[in-house]
């Protein structure tokens, strides 16, 4: 994969900015959620991106990212790689006003290789290695500039239509 990068980036068309109003609440990516993180992936080339900078309330201990939070933008990205991926399969863009798929996660495999920085942007870029009718499998990686901080696999399956039936 593309290795991160000092450069300013942004995620300019998102596939979490289509999600309709009732599926945009997810903690992780839901622009709904005022408490939420706000991750937000694109396409870079035939990669997908999610850029984001840790808070100073996600710190683990001085100068260094809660595992957590990498965990969730791996978690998230994977699922929004997964949306873009079947979208474009699909025919569609972000920004066509087509309604994206959603996905949510099966399984999240994270391996921790180097301590996150605190302090700068973290930039996940993905892969999707797997395709199945219902089932999606993205290989991540995090950046914190040029340091690989982490390594995960998502496998998302499509959301059931009853998922929000109560």
């Amino acid at each position: 994969m593309k290795r991160g990068s000092t450069l300013e980036e942004k995620v300019l068309k998102a596939i979490q900015d289509e999600y309709p109003e009732d599926f945009a609440w997810c903690y992780g990516c839901g622009r709904m959620n005022e408490e939420g993180h706000h991750f937000r992936t694109g396409w870079q080339g035939e990669q997908t991106i999610t850029i984001y900078t840790p808070e100073p309330k996600h710190m683990a201990l001085p100068g260094f990212v809660y595992g957590g939070i990498v965990a969730s933008l791996i978690d998230c990205h994977g699922t929004g790689s997964a949306a873009l991926a079947l979208h474009r399969k699909n025919g569609h863009e972000p920004g066509d006003e087509a309604e994206p798929p959603r996905f949510v996660t099966a399984s999240l495999n994270v391996n921790f290789l180097k301590p996150t920085p605190h302090g700068v942007p973290l930039k996940a870029i993905g892969a999707v290695t797997e395709i199945h009718p219902k089932k999606f499998k993205v290989e991540a990686e995090v950046y914190a500039e040029d340091t690989l901080c982490a390594r995960g696999e998502v496998v998302a399956v499509v959301m059931p239509s009853t998922f929000l039936d109560k």
